[in-house]
């Protein structure tokens, strides 16, 4: 034993506690918070470490830093999934009855929920044999609370898919008076959606061309939910692949907490408005 220490440059004593305890106190700290990292990646296999960060001190009061919790994460092969590039599918053919200015102008700040909504709709493909076929997701975001307001899933992508979406948001908040910013995609510039904005009293606001940044979150939301569960997965039904969208919407919405709103889910936000107000 005098001999292995001596080749190792290590004292008897020091030895001697390694015996007693191989692991440090942190790394049997470390150990246990990956333990429960992993429980959260297998519960929600989308997440990287920095959401897991987040639910460790959100859901199970464990603070440590980012850069511990990827080092954690790495020991344990804890990986996000990867990001894709937005598609657009907006349609340009037919000409505007009404295009609004950029009254948003990416100030995406509100100071009180529906002060500013923002709106989009996207596309998702199932597979039925060698057939390709599409759903249309249309959704309005609430910039204070980053809630999904309401949101319609359709086999077609309308006017009639906006309208409705439109009016679910209204029955859910019937006072309120937002501004309402959309791209230029043809239902939004149609004279029945208009008028609908105007019978609400809202102050429609529009993206400039090519310019999808002006309506950021709404994109950055779509980016969630493509890549949290859509992208690498291939959905052989109609039905399964409506059942997901539901549910990441019920999941989004009142379970995934967010760094922006001070880690809470959307819906505690919006609530914890009224408790402070």
């Amino acid at each position: 034993m005098q001999v292995m220490c001596e080749i190792l440059h290590v004292t008897r004593s020091a030895y001697y506690r390694w015996l007693k305890q191989p692991h440090s106190p942190r790394e049997i700290r470390n150990n246990q918070i990956a333990e429960v990292a992993k429980q959260i990646y297998e519960e929600h296999d989308d997440k990287g470490y920095r959401r897991i960060r987040d639910d460790l001190e959100g859901i199970y009061g464990i603070t440590i830093s980012d850069n511990r919790a990827l080092r954690i994460c790495r020991s344990q092969q804890i990986k996000s999934r990867i990001k894709h590039r937005a598609n657009s599918i907006t349609k340009g053919a037919q000409k505007p009855y009404h295009i609004a200015e950029n009254h948003l102008n990416r100030n995406f700040r509100a100071d009180a929920p529906n002060e500013k909504w923002l709106t989009d709709v996207t596309e998702f493909k199932y597979y039925e044999g060698p057939e390709i076929k599409k759903v249309y997701l249309s959704a309005i975001l609430d910039l204070y609370d980053r809630r999904i307001v309401a949101y319609i899933i359709s086999d077609r992508n309308d006017l009639p898919l906006v309208l409705q979406t439109f009016d679910a948001a209204i029955q859910k908040e019937p006072e309120a008076q937002p501004l309402f910013h959309s791209d230029r995609g043809f239902q939004y510039t149609s004279k029945k959606f208009c008028l609908r904005l105007e019978t609400a009293g809202m102050l429609q606001s529009m993206s400039r061309v090519a310019r999808c940044i002006d309506n950021g979150p709404m994109e950055g939301f779509w980016a969630l939910i493509k890549r949290e569960k859509y992208y690498r997965r291939k959905f052989t039904s109609r039905s399964s692949l409506v059942e997901m969208i539901h549910n990441y919407m019920e999941y989004y919405n009142n379970r995934r907490i967010q760094r922006k709103l001070h880690i809470m889910t959307p819906m505690e936000f919006h609530n914890h408005y009224f408790v402070a107000a």
